[in-house]
């Protein structure tokens, strides 16, 4: 019987990567398939593949956002995709497993298929999704410290606490985590790209881009930049045999830190720190029409795949600016990912002759997820019936995030869902915020039963 073995792995590591398991695993059960799951989520790989399993296998499905290690794997044939379409179409990527030409694990080269987009753009993605994947758990930890903080505080925004207080000290604690998102995520960019030889001049291309104030925007054009001057250098520098150990420690590290350390420098970093000023001074300065305008976009982008990669993009662009002090697009990105499951949940509860029993169960689950800013809860709903829920969600998006931004509302902390709204000032405009939820979750829940069509059992 043929073998199969998969990983998993998506950038935030909560929803898709388990959700992308347990369907393969299933499809796999249904066709009496041996297949084996590795899972690299929040909690770090689990289920991990042996290089007895691998030799064994003979076939490999990688369904990542990120980085996976897929070096282990060398001569093996491999079905890549994106996180998302291991949700969706598991059983085709399994055929495609099986009808792969088996390895005899020593080919130098490997067969690839590449689903949902081009080769370059999955890449692009998938070098993107890696800095945030690594950056997001020092993003999320320390603004929620910082929000703790202001528990704390004197004033609104813990502006005057006391030195050697112990809020003061919640807030530099926070401030230390949140000060390294831009290192880590040009960093991680750049690692992706050149592996560990491209890990020094991302890291020093993201210090450069934050002392010189060009932000995350600057962090993700460093890391590019650094990672493919990085992997240049390793292609193209021919040395003695008697040398070559000395390439990937001092040859490259020299080379590629220097030539990505005078770019940001000399050409690089001042334009970048200008575009950023513009962006945060038209952000700050933005109308009303403007404003829910933006919202509304970002809300539906963030209903749009529920995690894929206009999601991703939304939520990154928003936790970008909180390092600018722009804390209005981080509250209505939370809001739109919050109103999808919160609002199929409230569709299953006011018209339950339109849902099936399982359904209904599966709404129950959504809203706790939906309280937990977790969107991923309500795609079993749209990739059932993407041609009508999808509008219906991003509709209701729209309307959370456009109304969040009309009344000002501001998230301070970038994750945490209903939990951050008990924390005093973590949220500005507390009230209106709740509101936007509210209105946005109805709307959701009205449009799903206006577009849906009636259950059949």
């Amino acid at each position: 019987m043929k073998k199969l073995l998969a990983v998993t792995a998506c950038p935030t590591g909560i929803a898709h990567t388990y959700m992308a398991a347990e369907s393969l695993a299933k499809a796999a059960r249904e066709r009496d398939i041996e297949i084996k799951v590795e899972t690299r989520g929040a909690v770090g790989v689990e289920n991990g593949l042996t290089a007895q399993e691998i030799a064994e296998a003979h076939a490999i499905i990688v369904a990542a956002d990120t980085d996976v290690d897929e070096e282990r794997f060398a001569g093996k044939p491999i079905v890549r995709v994106p996180v998302a379409q291991g949700i969706k179409i598991p059983g085709e990527l399994i055929t495609r497993a099986l009808n792969m030409e088996a390895s005899n694990g020593t080919a130098p080269v490997r067969t690839e298929e590449v689903i949902g987009g081009g080769k370059q753009q999955n890449m692009f993605y998938k070098h993107l999704m890696n800095g945030v994947s690594n950056m997001l758990p020092l993003v999320i930890a320390g603004g929620l410290i910082i929000a703790f903080s202001f528990l704390f505080a004197f004033t609104k925004g813990g502006v005057d606490q006391v030195e050697g207080s112990f809020g003061a000290a919640l807030s530099t604690i926070g401030g230390a985590s949140m000060g390294l998102m831009v290192v880590i995520l040009s960093g991680f960019i750049s690692f992706s790209i050149a592996g560990k030889p491209g890990l020094a001049p991302g890291l020093v291309g993201g210090v450069l881009a934050k002392d010189m104030g060009a932000g995350f925007i600057g962090g993700i054009i460093a890391g590019f930049i650094a990672g493919y001057v990085a992997h240049w250098l390793i292609k193209h520098i021919k040395m003695p045999k008697n040398f070559e150990g000395l390439k990937p420690i001092l040859i490259v590290p020299v080379l590629s830190v220097l030539i990505i350390g005078l770019l940001m420098v000399y050409i690089i970093g001042e334009p970048i720190q200008w575009i950023l000023a513009q962006l945060t001074e038209w952000l700050t300065n933005m109308g009303a029409g403007n404003a829910v305008l933006l919202g509304a976009i970002l809300g539906a982008m963030m209903a749009l795949d529920m995690g894929g990669p206009f999601n991703k993009t939304a939520y990154t662009f928003a936790v970008g600016l909180l390092g600018a002090s722009i804390f209005t697009p981080m509250a209505a990105v939370m809001a739109a990912g919050m109103t999808p499951p919160l609002g199929i949940w409230l569709a299953t509860m006011i018209a339950k002759n339109r849902f099936t029993k399982e359904e209904r169960e599966a709404g129950k689950v959504a809203s706790v997820l939906g309280l937990s800013f977790i969107t991923e809860g309500a795609i079993p709903f749209g990739a059932a019936d993407p041609i009508r829920i999808i509008p219906a969600f991003m509709v209701g998006s729209a309307v959370a995030g456009g109304l969040s931004m009309l009344f000002g509302s501001g998230l301070h902390a970038p994750h945490g869902g209903a939990f951050v709204l008990f924390i005093p000032n973590a949220i500005d405009n507390l009230g209106y915020y709740v509101l936007s939820i509210a209105i946005g979750t109805i709307v959701t829940a009205l449009m799903v039963l206006l577009l849906k069509r009636k259950a059949t059992a």
